[in-house]
C-alpha cells in the first residue's frame, strides 16, 4: 500500500510505521509500537551476549632454571586454566648467557605440552620472540566423566549383595 495510507492507519491505531527491510523492493514496513520493538530487540541482544563465552588468554611464565616442584605447580595452573575454557600462553624468558642454550627452553615448553596431553591443543608451536620463547595452548576436547557404579545400581533397582564380615583367624580354622 502507499506510504501515506500506512501512516494514516498507524496514527489511527496509535502506533508507529516501522521500516523492517529497507533494501527490499518494495520496502517492507510494519505497524507496531516502536518503543516496544526497540526494547525487545535490546533484550534479545542482551540474552545473546549472556550466553556467549569470552575466551581470555592466561599466561604461565617459566624460567630455564625452573625446579621440579615449581614446574608441577605451573603445569597444574595451566591445566586448570584450560579446564575453565581459557587459552594459556606459556612463556619462558632467557636471561644473559642462557640464550646460548635455547634447547633447554624448548625442552621445558615441549615437556609442558606433552604433560598436558589431550587437555590442550597447541595453537602456536614454541617460537622465539626476542629473548622470550612463547607457545599458546587452547582447551582440548572435553572428556565426559565415567558414570559412578553406585548410580547405576540405583537406576537398575537391584539390591546390593550382602557382604559377610571378615572372620578372625581363630574362628576361620575352627
Amino acid at each position: 500500500m502507499p506510504p501515506f495510507e500506512a501512516l494514516k492507519i498507524a496514527r489511527e491505531r496509535g502506533l508507529d510505521l516501522v521500516e523492517i527491510s529497507p533494501n527490499a523492493v518494495p520496502p517492507v514496513c510494519r505497524i507496531q509500537d516502536y518503543g516496544k520493538f526497540l526494547y525487545e530487540k535490546d533484550k534479545s541482544e542482551r540474552a545473546a551476549r549472556k550466553k556467549q563465552k569470552v575466551i581470555t588468554i592466561k599466561e604461565v611464565k617459566f624460567s630455564v632454571t625452573v625446579d621440579e616442584h615449581d614446574y608441577q605447580t605451573k603445569k597444574n595452573q595451566a591445566a586448570r586454566f584450560l579446564q575453565e575454557g581459557d587459552k594459556v600462553k606459556a612463556s619462558l624468558r632467557f636471561r644473559g648467557r642462557q640464550m646460548a642454550h635455547r634447547e633447554l627452553g624448548y625442552q621445558i615448553i615441549n615437556r609442558l605440552i606433552q604433560d598436558l596431553g589431550d587437555g590442550a591443543v597447541v595453537e602456536f608451536h614454541p617460537r622465539m620472540e626476542g629473548t622470550t620463547l612463547h607457545a599458546i595452548l587452547a582447551p582440548g576436547k572435553k572428556v565426559e566423566p565415567a558414570k559412578k557404579p553406585e548410580a547405576a545400581k540405583k537406576t537398575s533397582g537391584a539390591k546390593p549383595a550382602e557382604v559377610s564380615a571378615p572372620q578372625p583367624a581363630s574362628a576361620a580354622q575352627a
